[in-house]
């Protein structure tokens, strides 16, 4: 095994380790520093097996990267026949992750046998001929019609889901495997319940290796490590990005993770018209979480959850004062506050912070799952969207059960209800219908 290969040398006495380099010629030595086969664990080398897709699925920090760059530098030194595609969620991402990057091709090559790359032509050219070409998994044609032997596709959790693109990309690049005796494809990515990733490990025959950060903790700083499992402990958050764990669906959530996902994007793409914030206050001085969600209505119709800025175990006045802050940089019209805990005290609290605020305090009188649900039809219907990721928040809404309770983290949705509110404000609140007034 390559680690253990590892670990007997670097277990060797100094005296020992020295009279082993000194076997070596200089042109040996500079090799041994990029032998992979030597320094990789094993979990970062291919499995055994005749596969036609491997899939690493890991937390962050674990050397997906460099394995996929190890993987394509590998077949192309070794076939100078090989045509390979390394698509990524965009061509930047391509380029600056999988080709330019700290652990990417042009890094780990060795500097006699490095690669050309040749940005204007999106293509990476080895001295024996291998050509690996950059596609973006959100220009799904371009993967319609080029052939290739072997393909990298990095981080496929993120690929754009709108209309089906992920799934659509994946089909042109596998319909396009079509040179070389032995077609192959590494897909690697941090999970998220999106189509793609679930479709690829419904399939019996896709070569899995599962992994965690700490897998990689030789290479990691050790505070880096330990800071985020304090800040994030078991969370699902935890067990998705630094665990690599698969969070799956609740049967009969209101959301689905497949769902959010077909609705986001990187950012706004349309100008706001108005902008709401939806506050679901706690219920007690110091209580869990004041759920703070910022959303707009674009010009286009569409509404769009713009940011989570809900405060963790706050005083009154500290929630307060994050919703006037939240209303004072997204220059927001409308303040929608729920006032079933505290009346007229939540208003009074809002006003302490900022008298100007523009509040309406709406009082639940059905459970948290039936207020949301309208909200996820409208969802379903295609008319929200979700400016950027927002975790925490989506973990909430998965947690929403139809009919039922809260299946999610923590005690309360604090942040789904802020967002139920908000979005119900900006598109199902009541609107006056047009009159024609006539003089008699």
């Amino acid at each position: 095994m390559a680690y253990n290969r590892r670990k007997w040398l670097l277990s060797q006495p100094t005296t020992e380790r020295l009279a082993h380099l000194r076997e070596l010629s200089a042109a040996e030595r500079r090799e041994l520093a990029q032998h992979w086969m030597l320094w990789a664990r094993d979990e970062q080398l291919p499995p055994p097996g005749d596969w036609l897709v491997w899939l690493v699925l890991a937390g962050r920090g674990f050397g997906k990267t460099r394995t996929g760059a190890e993987w394509v530098r590998g077949i192309a030194e070794h076939d100078g026949a090989a045509r390979i595609a390394l698509v990524g969620a965009s061509l930047g991402e391509a380029r600056s992750v999988m080709v330019e990057g700290e652990s990417g091709i042009l890094a780990v090559s060795p500097p006699r046998r490095r690669p050309r790359f040749e940005p204007s032509l999106r293509r990476v050219v080895w001295p024996n001929g291998a050509q690996a070409t950059l596609y973006s998994a959100g220009e799904a044609d371009s993967l319609r019609g080029p052939q290739h032997s072997h393909a990298w596709c990095d981080e496929i959790a993120k690929w754009d889901n709108v209309s089906g693109r992920a799934l659509h990309s994946w089909n042109n690049l596998l319909f396009g495997l079509r040179l070389g005796e032995r077609p192959r494809v590494l897909a690697t990515t941090t999970p998220r319940s999106v189509p793609l990733l679930t479709r690829l490990l419904a399939d019996e025959s896709v070569a899995v290796t599962r992994g965690r950060t700490e897998d990689n903790g030789e290479n990691l700083p050790a505070r880096f490590i330990s800071e985020i499992r304090r800040e994030f402990g078991a969370s699902l958050l935890a067990r998705q990005e630094l665990d690599g764990e698969l969070i799956t669906d609740h049967a009969g959530a209101l959301w689905s993770r497949a769902l959010i996902e077909a609705c986001r994007e990187p950012s706004a793409s349309s100008e706001a018209a108005r902008i709401v914030i939806g506050v679901d206050p706690p219920v007690s001085a110091g209580g869990d979480a004041c759920g703070i969600v910022v959303a707009a209505l674009g010009a286009d119709g569409l509404a769009r959850v713009l940011a989570d800025a809900t405060v963790l175990k706050p005083s009154p006045e500290r929630w307060a004062r994050a919703v006037a802050e939240a209303a004072d940089v997204w220059k927001a019209d409308r303040v929608v506050a729920e006032a079933n805990q505290g009346g007229a005290m939540v208003e009074s609290v809002l006003r302490a912070a900022d008298v100007n605020l523009p509040i309406r305090l709406v009082h639940a009188r059905v459970g948290k799952s039936a207020r949301a649900e309208p909200v996820a039809a409208l969802y379903e219907a295609g008319r929200v969207r979700h400016a950027g990721q927002f975790a925490q928040l989506e973990d909430q809404l998965c947690g929403l059960i139809a009919g039922g309770d809260y299946h999610g983290p923590g005690r309360s949705p604090d942040r789904a209800d802020a967002l139920v509110w908000a979005l119900t404000e900006l598109m199902l609140g009541r609107r006056s219908e047009p009159r024609v007034w006539r003089d008699y």
